[in-house]
């Protein structure tokens, strides 16, 4: 039996239909994904699911038991409220009671009567409401997102926010969770841990992303949503791209026998009274009603149409990074990175959110000194830089000012043309030509800084996150144009399948300042990765052995090493033996069903004792790692 039902549905704002009579339904466990381009009314399908908008006509049908929740788009800003609060608010009105009552127990003061009934007040709501086990329902969703409880949300950084957001959906143990672009700002690490967490969700699932690994991984059907109309397509993104295209192809024959029937019928009526002679009424009552339906004809959009000016070739040494560390105060943001930017290198950077990749662009580009080591600049250099804060954007000025300052003409690649004309290339329609650019969605935005990014001459573009909130096609078309481009390339992404598309090679950040480079896209990183890994196994492998069958060879004294740093690396197999141990002691108390019933501080002692280890152990195995390596 499906969880809910969409039947006939349609909704219109103003003359422009979003949603024409759909019909669509989602059976429990099902993975199904939204895709379609931006302001085609995905997120307005969401509202109708969840009953935030009413259609104009058609039928929702849900179960009143049925729960539904919502990851929306956007996080919300400046608001006082703590982690809990905001967890907790996906409760509803319960929620936000348990939450009261939680600042009115930390607030309250001696001898202060008035907190002391507003306290009384509220436990009282919530012995009524029998509510006393939201804490631990609570708590228990922070926990699995591994979220800090009491940090202000507007503390917390874009990708930690989504997480906060995720927790509000699932604490009501949702049926249905709707998700709209859920890996915005996040990391890769977080994606990753954001696709495991949703392939064991034993509720059905209606996601938004542009991601297309993401995408790959967790779909098990797409539907579309193009020009009002909703077509499902079983099966995986390669299958739903080669039904689209037979689609689009069908369709296109389709009206151009249309529009020939309708021409010829234009010819036969303008031939004079023979047409309106009354055996011929039925081909004239034809005619008109072809015309109202050629009228009424909604036009596959266009695609935009990107091109970027190269110019005049840099030198052939981009920038030159010579054991560069940088520090902001006591914290080592990047660690004796020497490396040598080639023009023509199409170079991604990766790394965790807060790692230091905008900073590392901005020591490439010289706006920032290295606080030691040199940074040498290439000659005849034009870059144009894409922030991902799209600060280049002023909010206020309309879409068309942002372009051209008041004038009507703008200068792309050494010619005039008129800025609605290169507009309409990113696909903005007329009427968005003059509405001020802070009503714009997140996709627009980012087309429009890309618009006003292209009109530059450059023979280096320096990307940061250019991705977010791009619709498929327009991100596809992003990726031909970055590979035909003949500069040299900067691209900070999360987008796993953008950077295997379009780099040559990879800057990672590895933690407390390492960054290594490694030739190919995000998945030649990971199986160069794995590949060291697999020798360091081995190596720990042949090392446990001699240890056991040979001690004398693993005690004989190495060219490299000191008397001191042979015994270490001996030592240290077995003191990362005793910590995973430890550590899985301490993760089988964690997965018994009771331990987020007892006392809060044992609960946070034994989680701070898991992190503790955790960080011990990955120093450790790094030591370890290093020992071996001078060893040879």
């Amino acid at each position: 039996m499906p969880l809910l039902t969409l039947n006939k549905v349609s909704l219109a704002y103003g003359h422009h239909p979003l949603l024409a009579k759909v019909d669509f339904n989602i059976e429990p466990g099902e993975r199904v994904c939204l895709v379609g381009r931006n302001g085609t009314g995905k997120s307005t399908l969401f509202r109708v699911i969840t009953g935030a908008a009413l259609p104009d006509e058609g039928e929702v049908w849900r179960p009143d038991t049925l729960r539904v929740s919502y990851l929306e788009q956007q996080v919300p800003h400046n608001t006082p409220d703590t982690v809990f609060d905001v967890v907790a608010g996906g409760l509803g009105e319960l929620g936000k009671v348990f939450s009261d009552y939680q600042h009115a127990l930390h607030d309250i003061g001696e001898h202060d009567q008035s907190a002391m009934d507003r306290l009384a007040d509220l436990q009282h709501q919530i012995d009524v409401a029998q509510g006393w086990n939201i804490q631990q329902k609570v708590e228990t969703v922070i926990s699995r997102l591994d979220l800090p409880a009491q940090r202000k949300l507007d503390d917390c950084s874009g990708g930690m926010r989504r997480r906060v957001m995720l927790a509000r959906a699932l604490v009501s143990d949702p049926d249905l969770l709707l998700l709209d672009e859920p890996t915005n700002h996040m990391d890769i690490t977080a994606i990753q841990w954001l696709e495991e967490f949703l392939l064991n969700y034993k509720g059905a699932l209606i996601f938004i992303t542009h991601d297309r690994t993401f995408l790959k991984h967790l779909a098990t059907r797409l539907i579309e949503l193009d020009r009002g109309v909703l077509s499902s397509f079983p099966g995986d993104y390669e299958t739903y791209q080669l039904r689209k295209a037979e689609m689009i192809n069908a369709e296109e024959k389709a009206n151009a026998r249309f529009d020939k029937q309708l021409a010829d019928n234009e010819v036969w009526i303008r031939q004079g009274v023979k047409a309106r002679r009354t055996r011929n009424e039925g081909r004239v009552t034809q005619l008109i009603n072809m015309r109202r339906e050629r009228s009424d004809r909604i036009s596959v959009q266009g695609k935009a149409s990107m091109q970027i000016d190269s110019g005049e070739a840099s030198g052939r040494l981009v920038a030159d990074l010579r054991h560069v560390t940088f520090n902001y105060g006591d914290t080592c943001i990047i660690r004796d990175l020497s490396t040598r930017i080639m023009r023509g290198d199409r170079i991604g950077i990766i790394g965790p959110n807060g790692s230091g990749k905008s900073t590392l662009l901005k020591l490439i580009l010289g706006e920032l000194q290295p606080s030691s080591g040199q940074v040498v600049i290439g000659t005849r250099l034009e870059t144009a830089y894409f922030d991902q804060h799209r600060e280049l954007l002023d909010l206020e000025k309309t879409v068309r000012n942002n372009m051209s300052n008041n004038s009507d003409f703008i200068e792309v690649k050494g010619k005039s043309r008129h800025v609605i004309s290169y507009l309409r290339d990113f696909l903005f329609p007329a009427e968005r030509m003059n509405a001020p650019v802070k009503i714009l969605s997140g996709g627009e935005r980012n087309r429009l800084l890309l618009a006003k990014l292209f009109t530059k001459t450059a023979n280096m573009l320096v990307l940061d996150e250019p991705t977010n909130d791009l619709d498929v096609e327009t991100l596809e078309l992003l990726e031909e144009l970055l590979c035909e481009y003949d500069g040299t390339l900067l691209l900070v992404s999360h987008d796993r399948a953008f950077l295997d598309n379009v780099v040559t090679s990879t800057l990672v950040f590895e933690g407390d300042g390492v960054v290594k480079e490694y030739v190919g896209g995000y998945e030649d990183w990971l199986r160069q990765r794995k590949s060291m890994d697999d020798q360091y196994k081995l190596l720990a492998s042949a090392t446990e052995k001699s240890r056991v069958v040979s001690p004398v060879i693993v005690a004989a004294p190495k060219q490299r090493l000191s008397y001191k740093e042979q015994r270490e690396v001996e030592a240290l197999p077995k003191q990362i033996e005793a910590l995973e141990q430890q550590k899985q002691q301490i993760e089988q108390q964690i997965g018994v069903a009771d331990f987020y019933q007892q006392d809060k501080e044992k609960i946070t002692a034994t989680l701070t004792q898991l992190d503790g280890l955790e960080k011990e152990l990955k120093a450790a195995y790094g030591r370890w790692e290093y020992l071996e390596a001078m060893r040879g």
